[in-house]
């Protein structure tokens, strides 16, 4: 990012500039977001035939009461859309990885998933791998201070991005 006014733009007064220090840690988390989202998805793919997505939604279902969430509250959990939930739950279907129901009692036009006996299982043989991948990649690379530090600077963007979301994407997170 060029801390170089675009010529003739009427804010360019207005902008303010990255300084040289701001520039390289900006370009640090962009490098961040870049590679290491592909890195776990490589390894979930490559050890379990699974993608990220999917993993985080077979974990959340591991996590629910009765290993069981309507699809717009694993989206929600999951942070992706109706779509991608819907998307994910057929691939994971197929496997036999999860289940999925209509909620007869709220006019079948809500669903929910479950996660499978089998589905379990699969998590318990992918979560290693993927606790070792993300140890390897983040935890063992930083200091506790450094890790603890991420997580706050982490958690504070979250907050941002959520808040300025439309309301719609902060509900459903069909955005």
């Amino acid at each position: 990012m060029s801390t170089e006014p675009a010529r003739g733009t009427p804010s360019e007064h207005n902008v303010p500039w990255l300084s040289p220090d701001q520039q390289r840690d900006w370009r640090a988390v962009i490098a961040l977001i870049m590679t290491l989202p592909p890195a776990l998805d490589a390894q979930l793919k490559r050890d379990a035939g699974v993608n990220s997505f999917e993993y985080h939604v077979l974990a959340a279902l591991s996590e629910a009461p009765n290993r069981t969430l309507v699809l717009s509250d694993l989206a929600a959990l999951a942070r992706g859309s109706l779509s991608r939930i819907s998307h994910a739950v057929t691939r994971l279907e197929r496997s036999g990885w999860v289940e999925r129901h209509s909620l007869p009692n709220r006019g079948g036009r809500h669903t929910e998933a479950r996660l499978t006996d089998a589905g379990l299982a699969k998590l318990k043989e992918i979560a290693p791998g993927h606790v070792r991948e993300a140890r390897r990649l983040v935890v063992d690379a930083l200091t506790p201070e450094q890790l603890a530090a991420l997580g706050d600077a982490a958690r504070a963007i979250t907050a941002v991005t959520m808040a300025e979301a439309p309301e719609t994407c902060r509900e459903s997170s069909d955005c």
